[in-house]
């Protein structure tokens, strides 16, 4: 019997999906990519599926060929076919996980035959076609075609097995590279990867160590990277920290400026608007009285919407404000889907950069004072015990313009959470007391960046910015199955010094950055993957084994970026501000939490050493979110637990089914991976807590963020924060948000050290309002609400 004729006997086990070709299939003819037509095979249509299934041991390659098959017509082009066989199997992917690798391998062929198609059949090749149409440099073109034949040898289109189909399409629509006329990819995955890398090295051994690195999905460059390396504008940084606007029209319009160039290419902007008067605030010159920052905010926000780098991602852009500035409360409302439309946001997110003070005034249930930014120009550029000093006085001397209690803004704070997931909470003085580069008076860091990971000193002379790179956690096992240290310490080494060469490689849109920038020489390495981590070691994500593995692991990071640095400045030069760090003192970021690293001899030797010979970087370890690269790279997002199950993913690149594969292959080995669960599942919203028949071992390890207390999340940030310079993007969840459970919440994290809080995730979003507009907004007033919380922490649920 012929493959042909095995999908014909094949038909009543794969009814659902197979239409049996019509008797006149053999007649028909199908268009090939060059053009040409030739009569239809049914066996070659089954061979280019059963190809890509080596090592898939729980797929079906006929349902997938027999729905091809189905989808036959005189004339179908074989691109048509190929796009179908990919669908069917994506489709598939609920209910086989493997399916999805499938759909990549089917994908990367794909893409193989439309760059082959294009005459191109090496990298050098590649890279040839790109500067031919402007889209690759002199520096990379010298650089490959000198080494064209070590470079095309290395290529290893094999590691395209490690994705799934969701990282490889994300990758096919939005970061390969593409013909400007034409639109198709002028490079596969590997030829992509091996780009970045060619592109961020200085030699060919160095080139290949990162080619493998990204090319295993070890490690992979944030997104701003690997959209730009080697093209003709290199903007590789991902963040970009702005101070705030002086309080005067001129200033005001050149951020605006500022902040469109950073934005066209791929930079997210984090923002100030503190030094900007308040509303109802005398202006001299004119003899009338400001409008306040809402106005130059709505300017911000259409700005923000019309940069969207050049459609590769949306303009994306955060504005900071400390809670003493007149316009807070006005500053609250600006995400609110009700009001006046002229005094709304919808584009810009927002963030509350809170001093301490303010959090004991909330704790004590005292008053809060406002003023006015041109009254008190100094508040601005102060923190700590200075702040608290100045803002007493001014209040003694009568200079607020109005004042609240202090429970009652803070409950303002947490409705904008509960009804926008908007309004982060980051502490300003815990930011300030525990940076490397605020060891000098005048060195102030002045807000965090758009996802809330980065802190760095800002001015008026200098913009703050941060390239980014992130470590997958679960690619770090040895062949026993032990998570290996020393692979991971590797990563570090070479990913410290990819991340310190973009700064010079760099393109920076304004003067200010590139100042910033090589003065600093601060890079952010963080990690995906960790829940994966967790699964792969059978571990729920709040046990003492999970915290300890967690810290244990951002110890090691910051050792060998600390380490690596030092390396680096000993063979290229300290970066010029180490003198004024805290790091010259002998200082590491654990001596501001307080806390004591594992073998201190260690530590010791390498405090000694950073003292005599510097650092290359004021600051190495950020954890971004991930969101793009851990798509890519086929794990969990930062270092975040997941959040379902089963689940679809709504992208730029379309809607991708996302299955739990470590709780498939669980359940299969029970046999519980039948319809039946699968459907209750998916009743469930991805949650395997109702069903009785997944041992209770399994459905501790399989909670999701909402079944976890974020009590854990907290202290195990906290953990984890002794060993991070800059900062963490920590989402907090909530499924129904009420306000004294988040008020509690928030405090606990002020008291732990927590820097800088994210979004605060909650579903579904209807429901969250009538949590906060109906019943709690009726039952309690913010006020009140916050009182019980702060009074009774432990009653808080999130936080058990």
């Amino acid at each position: 019997m012929n493959t042909a004729d095995a999908i014909v006997a094949n038909e009543d086990r794969n009814a659902s999906f197979l239409l049996t070709p019509p008797p006149t299939a053999t007649a028909m003819s199908v268009t090939k990519r060059n053009g040409g037509r030739e009569p239809v095979d049914l066996n070659k249509i089954v061979r280019a599926v059963q190809r890509c299934c080596e090592g898939l041991h729980a797929i079906d390659p006929m349902r997938v060929a027999t729905r091809t098959i189905s989808g036959l017509y005189d004339g179908a082009s074989t691109r048509e076919l190929d796009e179908l066989s990919i669908r069917t199997a994506a489709l598939l992917t609920a209910e086989e996980p493997e399916y999805s690798r499938l759909a990549a391998r089917l994908l990367a062929g794909y893409i193989a035959k439309e760059v082959a198609g294009q005459e191109i059949h090496a990298f050098s090749q590649s890279i040839a076609r790109g500067f031919d149409v402007g889209l690759i440099n002199d520096r990379l073109l010298e650089f490959v075609q000198t080494n064209a034949r070590k470079l095309n040898d290395a290529l290893d289109p094999s590691l395209d097995l490690h994705f799934d189909y969701f990282g490889l399409r994300t990758l096919y629509d939005r970061y390969l590279l593409r013909h400007p006329h034409t639109r198709k990819v002028i490079e596969t995955p590997q030829q992509f990867f091996l780009r970045i890398a060619c592109a961020l090295s200085e030699d060919v051994p160095e080139a290949l160590a990162l080619y493998r690195r990204m090319g295993n999905l070890d490690y992979l460059p944030s997104s701003p990277t690997l959209f730009n390396s080697g093209t003709t504008h290199e903007q590789l940084s991902s963040c970009f920290l702005l101070d705030s606007p002086q309080d005067s029209l001129e200033s005001i319009y050149q951020k605006y400026g500022d902040i469109a160039q950073l934005s066209k290419f791929s930079g997210g902007i984090g923002v100030s608007y503190t030094r900007v008067r308040s509303r109802g605030s005398l202006i001299k010159s004119t003899n009338g009285h400001s409008n306040g920052i809402v106005p130059w905010l709505k300017t911000l926000d259409s700005s923000v919407a019309a940069v969207n780098q050049g459609g590769k991602r949306k303009g994306a852009a955060c504005v900071y404000l400390e809670p003493w500035h007149a316009d807070v409360e006005e500053f609250l409302e600006l995400r609110d889907n009700t009001g006046d439309e002229a005094r709304r946001t919808h584009n810009l997110n927002l963030a509350n950069w809170i001093p301490d003070l303010f959090m004991k005034r909330v704790e004590a249930g005292g008053e809060w004072s406002l003023f006015d930014p041109r009254i008190v120009p100094e508040f601005t550029d102060l923190f700590g015990e200075a702040f608290e000093l100045a803002y007493e006085q001014a209040e003694k001397q009568g200079k607020a313009v109005k004042t609240v209690p202090a429970r009652e803004l803070y409950g303002r704070m947490m409705r904008t959470l509960a009804q926008t997931g908007n309004g982060w909470m980051t502490f300003k003085d815990k930011c300030n007391r525990a940076s490397n580069q605020t060891g000098k008076p005048g060195n102030v860091i002045h807000l965090s960046n758009l996802c809330t990971e980065i802190l760095e000193v800002t001015s008026a002379d200098e913009t703050a910015v941060c390239n980014l790179g992130s470590i997958n956690l679960v690619r770090h096992f040895d062949e026993d199955g032990y998570f290996d240290f020393d692979k991971l310490g590797e990563t570090v080494r070479l990913a410290v010094r990819q991340l310190d060469r973009v700064i010079d490689l760099n393109f920076y849109p304004i003067e200010s950055a590139r100042r910033g920038n090589l003065r600093w020489r601060p890079v952010g390495l963080g990690v995906m993957g960790l829940q994966d981590v967790f699964f792969k070691l059978r571990l729920p994500f709040d046990g003492e084994p999970a915290r300890a593995l967690s810290a244990k692991i951002a110890e090691t990071i910051y050792y060998c970026a600390l380490e690596t640095s030092c390396e680096l400045a000993e063979e290229r030069g300290r970066h010029p501000s180490f003198a004024d760090t805290r790091a010259a003192a002998g200082e590491l970021q654990f001596d501001a939490w307080s806390v004591a690293p594992e073998n201190i001899e260690r530590w010791e030797a390498l405090r000694a050493r950073i003292r005599e010979h510097g650092l290359r970087n004021s600051l190495l370890i950020a954890i971004a979110p991930t969101a793009t690269i851990a798509s890519i790279a086929g794990c969990y997002e930062c270092v975040e637990p997941q959040v379902s199950n089963l689940f679809k993913r709504e992208t730029l690149s379309g809607d991708f089914l996302q299955v739990n594969r470590y709780l498939v292959v669980e359940l299969k080995k029970l046999g519980l991976w039948t319809p039946e669960i699968r459907d209750a599942i998916k009743q469930a919203e991805g949650s395997v807590q109702g069903l009785a028949q997944v041992p209770e071992t399994l459905r501790a390890i399989y909670r999701t963020a909402w079944e976890i207390p974020m009590r854990s999340l907290i202290d195990m940030a906290a953990d984890r924060g002794a060993f991070i310079d800059q900062s963490a993007s920590l989402n907090l969840f909530m499924e129904s948000p009420n306000i004294g459970a988040m008020s509690s919440m928030y405090m606990y994290a002020w008291k732990k050290g927590i820097k800088t809080t994210y979004y605060l995730r909650s579903r579904p979003a209807t429901k969250i309002a009538k949590t906060t507009v109906g019943e709690a907004a009726a039952a309690v007033a913010p006020s009140d609400a916050v009182a019980c919380s702060l009074e009774n922490p432990e009653s808080c649920e999130a936080c058990q």
